[in-house]
């Protein structure tokens, strides 16, 4: 099998890294040989943050170079502007649709940029977008979003739903367990 890429991004704060952990996690239980590289910029203060998630039978290194990803899993709409070169030419985009503001737009230094999704697909990505915030806010909390990603994300992988959550009580705290469930849930089901 050939190394898959996938790359996860998003603002600081937004739970990429649990997400990572969880992906991680699921690709190890599957037998794959994974490398996962966490870069965390200014993520405390809503900077971008982006991890690395590369999987097959053997891979050597954690880094994506542009143009080798095959799917970017974006926690805002943004993000996936900001990293859409390191789509393969036939790569996916999984993004949330929620839009955060980075601060030389909060200043009045910057705009928004604005119709990001026509953007991204007239670039030639397929794009798979979704209100992940409202979805999270239904499973019952706003911080799911994550969670919400990575159910859609699962539809495009051939691993047992089983095996998704298992990864998730792995690594999610148990006082949070039945929420993340619900979150999952209504990202693979959207």
């Amino acid at each position: 099998m050939q190394t898959t890429n996938i790359m996860i991004v998003g603002v600081g704060g937004q739970g990429s890294l649990l997400a990572s952990k969880v992906l991680g996690n699921l690709l190890l239980s599957q037998g794959y040989d994974v490398k996962v590289s966490e870069v965390h910029g200014m993520s405390q203060r809503g900077g971008s943050v982006v991890t690395y998630i590369r999987f097959g039978d053997k891979v050597y290194s954690p880094v994506i170079e542009e143009g080798e990803a095959d799917i970017i899993l974006s926690f805002e709409l943004l993000e996936a502007a900001r990293w859409l070169p390191y789509l393969k030419q036939d790569g996916k985009i999984v993004t949330n649709t929620q839009r955060i503001e980075p601060m030389p737009v909060i200043t009045g230094s910057a705009t928004y940029p604005e119709d990001l999704l026509t953007k991204l697909k007239a670039k030639g990505a397929t794009v798979d977008a979704l209100d992940c915030l409202s979805l999270a806010q239904e499973a019952g909390s706003a911080k799911a979003v994550n969670i919400v990603l990575l159910g859609r994300l699962s539809t495009m992988f051939d691993i047992s739903e089983d095996a998704w959550l298992s990864s998730l009580e792995a690594c999610v705290p148990a006082k949070f367990l039945e929420l993340n469930k619900k979150a999952f849930a209504a990202g693979r089901n959207a």
